[in-house]
């Protein structure tokens, strides 16, 4: 009885686009700006081999950062694609 409730509720599949990588990409850089302001010890070990490149981020703070990025992301995508909008 649970699984028929829970295909009645599915959506339409999403398929990738260009405009999905975008909005992923962009959420991932909204991410790493937030996570640059508000990590107490962005540079914790282990840390990276080009600091510089990385924003100054050791290992720890990039995955944090890059996987807030991706859950914010799909959380957009998702949203707009169950408005219609993509």
């Amino acid at each position: 009885m649970f699984t028929s409730t829970l295909l009645a509720a599915a959506t339409a599949p999403l398929q990738w686009s260009p405009a999905v990588g975008v909005i992923i990409i962009l959420a991932n850089i909204f991410a790493i700006a937030f996570g640059k302001s508000t990590i107490k010890y962005p540079s914790t070990q282990p840390g990276l081999p080009s600091a510089n490149l990385f924003g100054g981020f050791g290992l720890p703070a990039l995955l944090a950062t890059t996987a807030f990025g991706h859950i914010l992301g799909v959380g957009v995508v998702l949203g707009l694609h169950n408005l219609g909008r993509i």
